[in-house]
């Protein structure tokens, strides 16, 4: 009996030293996460969206309800420079708006109705906003006459263009945030706390991201003229020009699984489109810890970073984001200047990472735009529309320049099919 409650005690001391071990490796994990605190928890279920089947966009508007009513930035831009609203014709009827859930779970999209049925009153908006997903595959079903997301998945637009004779079209209505976790917030590129180098180029990051290519692609078209040899790879530190201990060091790569859309803007902007990453990379994605706390992607990346003097990483950058790891600053080509991540930048989409969201539109060739489709987007693209998204305080409003050439944009789509052979075609 001695000896088997010896046992007994020493197996249960030993699980206890176990569970003390397993706990303070989750503290030690929790203190080197890339999110502090109040971060971590957006991303984190609440007692209403537990009641609610996980994932749906029922339980991630319970879930982000807060944060969905307040503000991420207090700062204002000056928009004097966008044109006021005026209508070109009075239009009626209902017009239906799919898409992007977070213009739903704030009040950006409440706002955008309320003031566009008061300046067209014959109009009725009527919104499906559960996820972005839906945006393009509503219009070719042509249950929408206008998707909101950010650049459509390769098959959303051979889908597209199967179904309706052309790609979808893209009016860029606003930015993504600065820092906040869901409204798009944009892409930067961190390095070790160790690492010298302070800038890098978007072709370098070509270089460290991508890897020998044929081609890439633009929409639905194939283009050979985007093919890059071997000789373009940058595999180690030195080719990045650090000297001394860093030389002969191999640069490794850290990002989103290649599934994700935040991988798929990158690819977009980096790599041509073209699919072709660095077959070093290390890619993340969300999954649940055994407490039952979500380890987001964004996270895991800035933790191996932050372990590893060599690393590099892009990352969506976000409220508390914590030390361990410097952001570099990026530009456009090797004869441009390095443009510090900052949201001045962002807004004005100097910084080359930046990213939107877009009304997108479906057209068959020769078809004319639906005037209502065309004076909501105008109204989005005022300055009314646009300080409704600096109300709001997620989102990005657009400078004046880019409503400018969004509007040139919008003038010359839905033109007879002849005048468009003319001029160039539809953007």
């Amino acid at each position: 009996m001695t000896k088997n409650f010896r046992r007994i005690v020493l197996a249960f001391s030993m699980l206890c030293a176990a569970g003390q071990s397993v706990a303070q490796d989750a503290k030690k994990a929790d203190a080197a996460s890339g999110c502090d605190a109040a971060c971590a928890a957006q991303s984190q279920p609440t007692e209403e969206s537990k009641k609610l089947p996980q994932g749906s966009a029922a339980e991630r508007k319970a879930r982000m309800n807060e944060r969905a009513n307040a503000k991420s930035y207090t700062k204002t831009f000056d928009l004097s420079g966008l044109p006021h609203y005026v209508p070109k014709e009075k239009v009626s009827g209902p017009l239906r708006v799919s898409g992007n859930n977070y213009v739903d779970f704030s009040p950006l999209g409440k706002w955008w109705k309320e003031a566009f049925e008061k300046l067209q009153p014959g109009i009725k908006i009527e919104y499906n906003l559960p996820t972005a997903a839906i945006a393009v595959p509503t219009l070719y079903l042509d249950l929408a006459d206008i998707g909101i997301n950010h650049d459509p998945s390769f098959y959303d637009g051979l889908a597209h263009l199967r179904v309706k004779g052309s790609e979808p079209i893209g009016i860029s209505v606003f930015t993504g945030s600065y820092d906040y976790v869901g409204w798009q917030n944009n892409i930067v590129i961190i390095v070790n706390e160790k690492n010298p180098l302070t800038k890098i180029t978007m072709q370098q990051l070509d270089g460290i991201f991508g890897s020998v290519r044929d081609g890439g692609w633009v929409g639905q078209i194939w283009h050979p003229e985007f093919a890059r040899g071997a000789d373009k790879d940058i595999r180690t530190w030195g080719q990045m020009g650090l000297a001394g201990e860093w030389a002969d060091k191999p640069i490794h790569p850290h990002g989103f699984a290649i599934r994700y859309a935040t991988a798929t803007e990158f690819g977009a902007k980096v790599l041509q489109s073209s699919d072709k990453w660095n077959g070093d990379l290390h890619t993340y994605a969300n999954f649940k810890k055994p407490d039952g706390r979500t380890y987001l992607e964004a996270n895991q990346i800035f933790d191996h970073v932050k372990a590893d003097p060599y690393a590099i990483g892009y990352i969506r950058f976000h409220q508390g984001f914590p030390p361990g790891v410097r952001i570099l600053d990026v530009a456009k080509d090797a004869n441009s200047p390095a443009v510090k991540y900052t949201i001045d930048t962002l807004q004005d989409r100097s910084y080359p990472l930046w990213g939107d969201q877009s009304f997108w539109l479906s057209l068959k060739p020769g078809q004319a735009l639906d005037p209502k489709v065309r004076e909501f987007t105008r109204f989005v693209l005022s300055r009314e529309g646009q300080e409704l998204v600096q109300r709001d305080g997620k989102y990005l409003p657009l400078s004046a320049a880019v409503a400018k050439e969004e509007l040139q944009k919008l003038e010359k789509i839905g033109v007879p099919a002849a005048s468009n052979t003319k001029t160039g075609g539809s953007p």
